[in-house]
C-alpha cells in the first residue's frame, strides 16, 4: 500500500470514527435535554387562538401521559421514521415544527453567510498588513483596534449601528425586508441585512486579523523564508509564494470556527433587528416555554457545532498533506 493510499485509508477511517462519535455525543445531549424538559411542568394549552384538539391529540400520540422511557422512545421513533419533530404549542400553534424551521432557516443562513463572506477578506487583509508592518506604528494601531473590537460583544455593535446608521443617518432600515418583498440576493435584501451583517462582522474581522497576523509573523521569521530570500526572491514574492501558503494551514480552519461564533451571536442579533430566523425562534421558544421547539432547535445548534468541529479537524489534513490523522506513529 502506497503512502498516498495509506493516507487516504487513515483519513477515511478517521472521518467515520469522528462521525460516529458526533452522533453519540448528539444522542447524549439530546437525551439529557429531553429528561430535563420532562421534569418541568407541562404548559397549559390556552383556549384563545389555538386548535386545542389537535394539540391534545398530538400530545397523546407522543405519549405525554406515559412513562418517561416510553415518551423518549416514541419521540425518537417519530423523528427517525417519519422526521416528525412535533407541533408548536405555545407559538405557531398546531403547525409542524420542521415546516416552520424550513421557513425560518434561510434568514439565519443568509445573515451568517453575508457576514462571513464580508469579514474573511477584510480580516485577512488587515492581518497581512499588520504582519508585514510588524512592530511599526501601523501594526500597533491595528493591534490596538483588534483588542477593542474583540472585547466588545456583538449586541453592543448592534445598538451602535442601529442608532448611528439606521436612526441618525438613515442609510439602512431598522428591520429586515420580508422574502415576499425582496429576493435573497437582491440589493434591497442586502441593504436591509447590512446593519445585522455589520454587527456580526466586526468581531469576526478582528479575530481573523489577530490569527492572520500571529501566524504570518511567525512564518515570516522562519528559516525557509530566509532561504527563499537568499535565492533571490523579493520580500513580496517570498511572502506570496511561501509565507501565505504555510500560514493558511492554520488560518483556514479558524475561519470555520469563526462561522460558529457568528451563528451563536446571531441568536441575539436576530432579535434586535427583528430578523425572522432560527435564532429569534430559539429565544422565543425559551421565553414562552414551547418545549417541542426548544428540543428541535437545541438539536439543530448542537449538530451544527459538532459537525463544524469535525470539519475543522478534517480541513487540517486536507490543507496540510503532512498531517496523517488516524494513523499510528
Amino acid at each position: 500500500m502506497g503512502n498516498k493510499t495509506r493516507g487516504e485509508f487513515f483519513m477515511g477511517k478517521y472521518i467515520v470514527k469522528r462521525i460516529l462519535l458526533m452522533f453519540m455525543t448528539l444522542f447524549i445531549i439530546m437525551t439529557m435535554c429531553f429528561i430535563l424538559i420532562k421534569m418541568l411542568p407541562l404548559p397549559a394549552v390556552r383556549e384563545m387562538g389555538r386548535d386545542v384538539n389537535l394539540i391534545l391529540a398530538k400530545r397523546e400520540q407522543m405519549g405525554y401521559n406515559r412513562p418517561l422511557l416510553v415518551q423518549y422512545f416514541l419521540y425518537l421513533k417519530n423523528i427517525i421514521l417519519y422526521w416528525d419533530w412535533g407541533v408548536g404549542e405555545q407559538m405557531y400553534e398546531a403547525l409542524s415544527i420542521w415546516g416552520v424551521l424550513t421557513q425560518k432557516l434561510p434568514y439565519t443562513v443568509m445573515v451568517n453567510l453575508y457576514s462571513i463572506l464580508i469579514a474573511i477578506p477584510l480580516g485577512l487583509a488587515f492581518g497581512i498588513y499588520a504582519a508585514l508592518k510588524k512592530n511599526k506604528w501601523q501594526d500597533h494601531v491595528v493591534s490596538t483596534l483588534v483588542i477593542v473590537f474583540i472585547s466588545v460583544p456583538s449586541y453592543v455593535y448592534a445598538f451602535i449601528v442601529q442608532y448611528l446608521f439606521c436612526y441618525k443617518l438613515g442609510w439602512f432600515p431598522l428591520t429586515v425586508e420580508s422574502l415576499e418583498n425582496a429576493a435573497f440576493f437582491s440589493a434591497r435584501m442586502i441593504r436591509s441585512m447590512m446593519p445585522a451583517i455589520m454587527s456580526l462582522g466586526f468581531g469576526v474581522v478582528a479575530g481573523l486579523t489577530r490569527y492572520t497576523r500571529a501566524e504570518l509573523s511567525e512564518v515570516l521569521t522562519s528559516e525557509f523564508m530566509l532561504l527563499a530570500r537568499t535565492k533571490g526572491l523579493t520580500k513580496s514574492q517570498a511572502t506570496s509564494r511561501h509565507a501565505l501558503r504555510n500560514a493558511m494551514v492554520v488560518i483556514l480552519p479558524m475561519i470555520i470556527g469563526e462561522f460558529i461564533g457568528i451563528l451563536g451571536g446571531s441568536l441575539i442579533i436576530e432579535n434586535i433587528f427583528a430578523i425572522p430566523g432560527v435564532g429569534s425562534l430559539f429565544i422565543m421558544s425559551i421565553n414562552v416555554r414551547d418545549y417541542n421547539f426548544f428540543m428541535a432547535l437545541t438539536v439543530f445548534y448542537t449538530f451544527i457545532g459538532l459537525a463544524s468541529s469535525i470539519m475543522i479537524d478534517i480541513s487540517y489534513g486536507l490543507i496540510d498533506p503532512r498531517i496523517r490523522m488516524g494513523s499510528r506513529k
